[in-house]
């Protein structure tokens, strides 16, 4: 016997206004625009009730930034835990306090650097490295961003972070510009390297443009400006840009679970499933219901529910 006939979950958020829109939209963010601020856009266009970005940009940067709306947003950590993509201009001969274009310049030295130089240079950070976060990031500090603390001129020790360089090609513009196209893991910062890469040239260098191509699976080919979301006539125009929350999850293993496993597990108890693997996290279907959320397999091989939609 069928025991899946799963309630709707009422919570407080349906007592706020706005559209109760379920999703992910791939904005390609313009320059000169914060993260909070393509997102507050994106949202009052889209008359929203929740919604959320996935890791942020820097006003300088251009390109992807995947935007959850309603359940999805409970999906937002896996996007802010993925491997990115960018492709990046280094100025040479300058350092900024900042890293990139926008800061005030600290260091300045002629550019007299050879292809060999560049690539000995840059093959030092490919790889597993250790990364210290720059000083103008969104990394707290007791309770404040630590670019808050710059900005006043104050400057705090960082830990070193372990972070993968998985590509590191670069090609030469001119005489004082080189571009490169990075391939690497969260949490690296690319005004760092830009920093350091300089440092190791002896004429210093920072982030003079910066564009990130892809988040995970999701690639800036399939992302849509403010603009084209600007020009839409109707919400329907709008709401078909939406893809599927699990469209976001494709690297995970999904599970098909039986109506009576789906049943227990939506009431939050690990289930066992014969088709699972033997750890990590799992996309969770049911045939009646569709997607159901995000699982993760247990040391005795059950299947526990992690972050489960309401949507179904």
């Amino acid at each position: 016997m069928s025991h899946l006939k799963v309630k709707p979950v009422l919570n407080k958020s349906r007592r706020r206004g706005g559209r109760n829109i379920q999703g992910i939209l791939l904005l390609d963010k313009p320059i000169g625009l914060t993260s909070n601020g393509a997102l507050q856009d994106v949202k009052t266009l889209y008359k929203a009730r929740k919604a959320g970005h996935t890791g942020s940009l820097d006003p300088i940067a251009t390109g992807l930034l995947p935007i959850c709306f309603g359940e999805a947003t409970k999906i937002s950590s896996f996007f802010l835990d993925a491997d990115k993509r960018y492709k990046t201009v280094f100025r040479l001969g300058k350092s900024t306090d900042t890293g990139d274009a926008e800061g005030k310049l600290v260091f300045s030295a002629p550019v007299d650097v050879s292809d060999e130089s560049v690539e000995e240079a840059l093959a030092a950070f490919r790889g597993r490295i250790q990364q210290v976060p720059p000083m103008y990031s969104a990394i707290k500090h007791r309770g404040q961003p630590l670019y808050k603390l710059a900005r006043q001129g104050i400057e705090v020790e960082r830990k070193p972070r372990s972070v993968n360089v998985y590509q590191a090609s670069w090609r030469r513009l001119d005489t004082d510009s080189i571009e490169v196209d990075l391939h690497c893991s969260s949490g690296f910062y690319v005004r760092t390297l830009a920093h350091e890469l300089g440092e190791s040239l002896g004429c210093g260098a920072h982030v003079a443009s910066l564009r990130r191509i892809s988040v995970g699976p999701f690639t800036v080919d399939h992302a849509v400006s403010l603009e084209q979301l600007r020009r839409a006539q109707c919400a329907e125009d709008l709401d078909c840009l939406l893809i599927p929350a699990d469209e976001g999850l494709s690297d995970l293993p999904d599970l098909m679970l039986s109506a009576d496993a789906a049943y227990y597990l939506c009431r939050g108890q690990p289930v066992r499933v014969s088709s699972a693997p033997n750890s990590g996290w799992v996309r969770l279907y049911a045939k009646e219901a569709g997607f159901l959320g995000v699982g993760q397999i247990l040391a005795d091989g059950r299947v526990a529910p992690k972050r489960l939609f309401h949507t179904y």
